[in-house]
């Protein structure tokens, strides 16, 4: 089907894998757009009949119970983006020549003549918020867009919906940028890099390798984190139009063709008249929120883009003043006795959860969860001086216990084998009892959720509800 737009859709045979969140919208759109669908699943439970027998209703195909299998006569497969690379239905697609698109490729190759242009946000931490705040932004400089991709408005609906944006700010995760070989956005940020789904990936080099994929053939600017050093040489390895420049972000004073802090103050030494010289004020820390250091440079990294895209200071304060994170990311719960309590749930590998610590002065921090193959030794060690104590839960605990025995060996431990419904109440009872007036007591689990809660968002409104149980005893 090659690089180019696909504009007759009439009877191609395409094959869609997977049902659920981007293959059902993708199945309804292609067969919309007059292809012969047939949707694969490797499932086949009650929930999977009821999405088959939707689309069936409208004349697509659905197998379920093999994802595996290579339907006769395939041009295209469209695949959900979680499904790993080297699945048998890949193997047999590739070997037969037939390309491979995610639901971030077809949305690219589907967009009009007119289409907006994309900003995109990839990195293993801050996406959602990143491109929550450069939507937050865009809007404050009068221009019609949205957050779509992983988060908010699906980005098939995006291309094409009957709403006409100037500009959309996408957030992409690693499985959809090794699935989406065509997109070329205007310009495009890796946030930060550490091990995440190594499992799918393969390794950490093939991880890294996806990720950089956002790179590819941006126009005016790739934006990298000054201090995660993987992130430059991402940039350094993409291929890019001619005139498209590195970006750097940084928490410090920034070099020329970096944004930065400068006492208190977001700065721009990128996009002004003689960046030697000049700096442009965009907004003041206090205008973050919170202003815990991995969100400013959340924030450095959407004003990047924005201003890549021309938008005036003024629209940097004043989107960033106008934008509220999302629940379950390091939200301050309540004050109880003169303890902070801190609801970072969304907190779920150890790259997220350092971010959070380094955040706070003296913490009781609560963790645990499903580890993911996860290591602690570098996380606790950086965060040990700050930690008060530690109460641990869930199927993986040992393992930040063991490492803080062997690096913060002086900070009491609390080890909770409860997984029923009352845990998290344990654990806050605990947290207090360790916390003193001034303390933080953190919920960061560096963990996924799975073995106690349907997911973090739970887990985080679990903590919430034990705090307020807290305050109205207190």
């Amino acid at each position: 089907m090659g690089s180019g737009q696909v504009t007759d859709w009439q009877g191609k045979n395409v094959t869609v894998a997977g049902l659920g969140v981007s293959g059902i919208p993708a199945a309804k759109v292609l067969h919309g757009l007059g292809a012969h669908v047939t949707v694969v699943n490797d499932g086949d439970d009650d929930r999977a009949r009821a999405q088959a027998a939707e689309l069936e209703a409208l004349g697509v195909t659905v197998r379920l119970g093999d994802g595996a299998t290579l339907p006769d006569g395939t041009e295209l497969v469209v695949t959900a983006p979680g499904w790993k690379p080297d699945k048998p239905l890949f193997e047999a697609a590739r070997a037969a020549g037939v390309e491979i698109w995610g639901d971030v490729e077809l949305a690219w190759r589907l967009r009009g003549p007119d289409a907006a242009p994309w900003l995109a946000v990839t990195g293993t931490n801050g996406k959602t918020t990143t491109v929550q705040m450069l939507a937050a932004i865009l809007r404050a400089a009068g221009l019609r867009t949205a957050a779509v991709g992983n988060i908010g408005v699906s980005l098939l609906d995006a291309v094409l919906g009957d709403e006409k944006y100037d500009v959309l700010a996408v957030e992409l995760s690693s499985y959809q940028l090794h699935w989406a070989p065509s997109l070329r956005a205007h310009s495009a940020a890796v946030l930060n890099l550490a091990p995440d789904h190594l499992d799918w990936h393969g390794s950490m080099e093939a991880y890294a390798a996806d990720k950089g994929r956002v790179y590819e053939g941006n126009r005016v600017a790739c934006v990298y984190n000054a201090s995660d050093k993987a992130t430059e040489d991402l940039v350094r390895e993409a291929d890019v139009e001619e005139g498209c420049r590195a970006i750097g972000f940084t928490l410090g004073t920034p070099a020329p063709s970096q944004l930065g802090v400068v006492e208190g103050i977001l700065v721009d030494r990128a996009f002004v008249e003689d960046r030697h010289k000049n700096a442009q004020e965009l907004a003041e820390v206090s205008d973050v929120t919170p202003p815990a250091p991995h969100n400013i440079a959340n924030a450095l990294a959407a004003a990047a883009l924005a201003r890549a895209f021309g938008v005036p200071p003024q629209a940097v304060r004043d989107g960033l003043r106008a934008f509220t994170p999302d629940a379950h990311r390091i939200a301050h719960v309540a004050d109880v006795d003169g303890v902070a309590y801190v609801d970072d749930s969304k907190a779920t590998n150890t790259h997220a959860a350092e971010a959070s610590l380094a955040a706070y002065e003296s913490i009781v921090w609560i963790a645990g969860g499903l580890a993911k193959g996860a290591e602690f030794e570098e996380l606790v060690a950086k965060s040990a001086p700050r930690l008060r104590g530690a109460v641990l839960m869930g199927a993986d605990r040992a393992l930040i216990r063991e490492a803080l025995a062997r690096h913060a060996p002086e900070v009491p431990v609390v080890d909770l084998e409860r997984t029923d419904t009352g845990a998290m109440l344990a654990a806050v009872q605990e947290a207090r009892r360790l916390a003193q007036p001034g303390d933080t007591v953190l919920l960061a689990p560096a963990c996924a959720s799975m073995d106690m809660f349907a997911n973090y968002n739970q887990r985080g409104d679990a903590f919430a509800a034990a705090v307020r149980e807290l305050g109205a005893g207190a």
